[in-house]
């Protein structure tokens, strides 16, 4: 709706996509904090009564805003999953395309996470946390079956693993690890991931 005067009638038919869309934008350039569900009405050109029928308050939007960005992660994951590779080769297309995520989604991804951790996080919201595990869980489930990894809860050494991914996720997005080197490192760190850092 860029260039769309402000008193033009809304005539996309999505209004809740595009109030979205330009949420997720203002989190990009701006914070969570100049979120306004008033000026969404505004740069979309709608009243700004118009937003209340899809969000009751700032935080309805800002769970929706999470609740998408799980359902894309999700969807990025799935893509990436191919359980025709070897293990070590399908681990490494996940976490890399985990790692691309949270790269490109960093703004989305902070706010995504403290939404998960928050006590009143809706039933549909901690869901769609879960199914952004599953490809994980599918892949160390398999492999044990296999007899390639350890044997042992998967739950349990899905969370380990995603916990170190997670860790170079937060380098890149701090600095401390340039998105690129991050990016690169993903075969390293699973490699060691599956076999140990002990010499063999």
């Amino acid at each position: 709706m860029r260039g769309m005067p402000a008193t033009r009638p809304y005539h996309h038919g999505d209004l809740r996509a595009a109030l979205l869309a330009g949420a997720e934008r203002t989190l990009r350039d701006k914070g969570a904090a100049a979120l306004s569900l008033r000026e969404l009405a505004r740069e979309t050109g709608v009243s700004h009564a118009a937003p209340g029928r899809h969000f009751r308050d700032k935080q309805a939007l800002l769970d929706a805003l999470a609740l998408t960005g799980f359902e894309r992660m999700t969807r990025t994951l799935e893509a990436a999953d191919d359980p025709e590779l070897p293990t070590e080769e399908r681990l490494t297309a996940l976490a890399r395309a985990y790692l691309g995520f949270t790269i490109d989604n960093a703004e989305l991804l902070e706010l995504m996470y403290a939404r998960k951790h928050d006590p009143d996080v809706s039933e549909q919201l901690a869901a769609a946390v879960e199914r952004t595990i599953s490809p994980f869980l599918r892949l160390i489930s398999d492999a044990q079956r296999r007899g390639e990894i350890v044997e042992g809860d998967p739950e349990r050494i899905t969370l380990h693993a995603g916990a170190t991914l997670h860790g170079i996720a937060a380098f890149a997005a701090n600095g401390t690890f340039p998105p690129e080197a991050a990016l690169d490192s993903v075969g390293e760190v699973v490699h060691h991931l599956l076999h140990g850092l002990r010499p063999r």
